[in-house]
């Protein structure tokens, strides 16, 4: 495989990263990653091979594990129980519990509330030029996700808080203060729903926390730290995903000028040309040849997600934004059994946010050039400065 060096931080990367994915793809599916030491796979087709091939998984093998610094432990104590880092059996377990809980039944329930907060969100934004992340992609995720957990909405600052130091782990060339940071919020987030979730159990209720803590199978209910892990990734996989994901889509249909009525399609599109994360990475199980290159068990594989939605050999000019266009095979959540458990909620929070603003706000315009925020593998705004008239 060819070798290529382009820092994540480079601020043309940072603000534009398909021109390189464009230049590498055609020399072929995979290339390795010189300032992440890691090879990567970026066309559609091999991306989708890599996060469905069982040979390969999210979990560290054993004897390929690496010891965890002192200072950082409590994060990767809540990563221990995470459905994004465990195979099965314990990923068909735990996936399993909380599809239960987590159902489209329930999902579709929230489609009034969430025309509800979004409409109180538009009246209560300001006049003049506002950022429209803060006033409204940055609330509905989160303020909906609590509802459906069962938090008491007065917290939202702390989750939004909480979420936005303990991603800062996935980034590349974080710093120590960010790590501090994401400790800090980590011991917080968790000292909340321990007494949170000791709460519900004896309360009761109708809420996500309350079906999570009932589910139950031939193994068991959810534990604690299940339970805790699970909630954690429920808002900082489920927000910080859709928050860039709604901003991302605000963005590029003011910047395109196309027709502002929202549909499934539209929605897809948003997702596929300008998906809110860009990589994610799996581990070589057993000694394998992909893409005529032999990997050993313990090596890692990047996939390039951002990358895959571009590709030209799938979509005829895949550069250009149509929210007319027909797509089946969307990489922006994923695939294998990995899939996103939130993608539903988050296509429903899109089709119905992005809905109502542009109801509500036909005139909306952009009053500064929107710049992207270094936080790479992520792919969000900074900040989306609008009008309203």
């Amino acid at each position: 495989m060819k070798s290529h060096t382009q820092s994540p931080k480079d601020p043309s990367f940072v603000q534009d990263p398909y021109p390189f994915y464009d230049r590498l793809r055609t020399e072929g599916p995979l290339f390795y990653w010189q300032d992440y030491a890691l090879p990567c796979v970026l066309d559609h087709q091999a991306v989708n091979q890599i996060m469905k091939d069982r040979r390969l998984g999210r979990a560290i093998p054993v004897g390929f594990e690496q010891a965890i610094p002192k200072e950082l432990q409590p994060f990767y104590d809540v990563e221990a129980h995470s459905m994004l880092d465990i195979e099965p059996p314990r990923h068909t377990r735990l996936r399993g519990l909380v599809l239960r809980a987590f159902t489209s039944r329930e999902i579709s329930a929230m489609r009034d509330d969430i025309i509800n907060l979004c409409h109180e969100l538009i009246d209560a934004m300001p006049d003049g030029p506002f950022d429209i992340l803060s006033h409204f992609a940055n609330r509905v995720p989160v303020l909906i996700i609590a509802r459906l957990l069962g938090m008491p909405e007065t917290r939202a600052d702390d989750l939004l808080d909480w979420s936005h130091a303990m991603v800062a782990m996935y980034r590349q060339g974080r710093t120590k203060e960010e790590e501090r940071a994401a400790i800090k919020a980590t011991t917080s987030f968790v000292t909340f729903l321990r007494e949170y979730i000791t709460l519900r159990r004896t309360a009761g209720g109708d809420d996500l926390i309350s079906r999570l803590i009932a589910a139950q199978d031939n193994d068991g209910k959810l534990s604690d730290d299940e339970l805790i892990s699970t909630c954690i990734l429920l808002l900082n996989a489920g927000h910080e995903a859709t928050v860039h994901a709604l901003g991302n889509g605000i963005k590029t249909i003011l910047e395109t000028g196309v027709d502002r009525v929202v549909t499934p399609e539209l929605v897809e599109e948003v997702l596929r040309f300008d998906p809110p994360l860009h990589m994610f990475t799996r581990w070589v199980y057993e000694d394998v040849t992909l893409f005529g290159h032999d990997f050993k068990r313990g090596d890692q594989i990047g996939c390039l997600l951002g990358a895959a939605n571009r590709d030209k050999q799938v979509w005829t000019d895949a550069n250009t934004f149509n929210p007319t266009r027909k797509i089946t095979a969307n990489t922006a959540f994923g695939a294998g059994i990995h899939f996103c458990v939130g993608a539903p909620l988050a296509r429903l929070e899109m089709t119905l946010a992005l809905e109502v603003l542009f109801k509500r706000l036909p005139d909306l315009k952009l009053a500064k050039a929107p710049i992207y925020a270094d936080t790479y593998h992520f792919h969000g705004l900074e900040s989306l400065i609008v009008t309203k008239d």
